[in-house]
Order: structure tokens, then sequence, then C-alpha cells
């Protein structure tokens, strides 16, 4: 299963951390939220993402909006642009790993 974790890292004053997983595969048609959280939850999705080496993206705006969908949701079409640029980032960033025997 194709992974990407998007979150928002925020601290301080009545700053909570958010992070969401999606996950894509091309016969889906859209990526989906796979994982979601707050604070602790949210602190424990980033932990295991880097543990098994599934990329990180900072994007509070992004994260906080796809907050709000439920476990198993699609995203919303008018996020597709959005997402599509951070997945292809993350590919092109896999694929130079490799290259590079990481």
């Amino acid at each position: 299963m194709d992974k990407r974790l998007l979150n928002d890292n925020k601290t301080g004053k009545n700053k909570v951390k958010t992070a969401v997983a999606l996950s894509y595969e091309v016969e889906q048609g859209a990526p989906t939220v796979v994982a979601s959280g707050k604070g602790y939850v949210a602190e424990k999705i980033i932990e295991k993402a880097k543990e098994s080496d599934i990329p990180l993206h900072e994007d509070s705006k992004l994260a906080q909006t796809l907050s709000k969908l439920e476990i198993g949701d699609a995203i919303p079409p008018e996020l597709y642009g959005v997402v599509a640029e951070i997945l292809v980032f993350v590919d092109d960033m896999e694929k130079l790993k490799k290259k590079i025997g990481r």
C-alpha cells in the first residue's frame, strides 16, 4: 500500500499537533484517509510513519482540512491538485533515495 503522511507540527500556546495519513493506489481513484489525530494520537501517527519510513510533509492548513474527514474517506476533488503535487514530490524523493542507495 502506498502511504503518505501529511502533518502539522504546530506547537505553542493553544496549538495542537495534527497528523493525517493518506493512502493512494491508482485503482482507488483518489487518496483516502487511513489515520487522523490530534495531540498524542498525532504524535503516535508521526512516530509510526517514521518507523515505517513513510515520507512526512508539513502543511498546517491542509492537515487541518483533511482532519475533518473520516477514516476511509476519499479526499474531496477540490484538494486533488495540492495533494497530487505532494505525492509527485514524495515519489520523486523516493526515486532519488533509491538512486543514491538509501
